[in-house]
């Protein structure tokens, strides 16, 4: 991966951090996007190659197209796309308005398509590679989660879609759905059923795994190095597919 350059967005924690730090590790200079400025500087001074912070919002129609176009201006080439950005609520459908799944699909989605279009002639100039980052939610669906898991398949479709495309273009497509992951986001779950039940929050973690069917939280750089993986030459016959980093929570074929 040295000399490669990637974009990774939704960069400022959790998995599109870990990302960051994987690529970097492995030789990738790293352009690093999400809404939160202050984050990205303290990760870009963090990582041990070239790095790129580039604040932006990836729901507004311009923002994705202006971070390709700085990322490549900075490097000269792309080579990697790390499709991270975005977050979906969790509630009662009967509950959610239409502004919420706008925003639902705004940034997860609709970033992503965005991405993929202006990133799409340098990946093809360069022979790379798309990781779009969905979620388990695509492939099984939740009464809480119908936002979410309606926005991952739509992603997964689209990996699907955009690999058919690649084997013409010479770009590789791939998708990787994480489950329970020990994120800031999971360990505020954790955190309130702790609370509301007057236990630890390793007890509460063990119950939430426990209902998950899985035996533990993963942790982000396990996506991380999923991720890697797929936009390294290893992986050069993988196209289109979708890779499952849940701990077995996804039993179906």
């Amino acid at each position: 991966m040295s000399q490669r350059v990637a974009l990774v967005s939704g960069a400022s924690r959790g998995i599109g951090a870990a990302v960051a730090r994987e690529l970097s590790a492995a030789g990738c200079a790293v352009a690093l996007v999400a809404r939160s400025g202050e984050a990205l500087a303290a990760l870009a001074a963090q990582l041990p190659g070239p790095a790129l912070a580039l604040p932006a919002d990836l729901s507004e129609p311009d923002a994705a197209a202006r971070a390709v176009a700085a990322a490549h201006e900075r490097f000269g080439r792309l080579d990697v796309l790390v499709n991270n950005a975005g977050a979906t609520p969790r509630g009662d459908f009967l509950a959610f308005a239409d502004a919420d799944w706008d925003a639902g699909f705004a940034l997860k989605f609709f970033g992503a398509v965005r991405l993929c279009r202006a990133a799409w002639p340098a990946l093809a100039e360069s022979g790379g590679a798309i990781v779009n980052i969905a979620g388990i939610g695509g492939r099984t669906g939740s009464a809480e989660f119908a936002i979410g898991g309606a926005v991952n398949a739509a992603l997964l479709n689209l990996t699907k879609s955009l690999a058919d495309r690649g084997v013409r273009d010479g770009v590789r497509v791939n998708a990787v759905n994480p489950s329970a992951i020990a994120t800031e986001r999971n360990r505020a779950r954790v955190d309130a059923l702790a609370r509301e039940r007057g236990i630890e929050p390793d007890q509460a973690a063990a119950e939430l795994a426990g209902k998950l069917g899985i035996a533990r939280f993963g942790a982000p750089e396990e996506v991380a190095r999923v991720v890697a993986f797929l936009a390294s030459d290893a992986a050069s016959y993988m196209q289109g597919a979708i890779v499952d980093v849940d701990g077995g929570q996804t039993r179906t074929l």
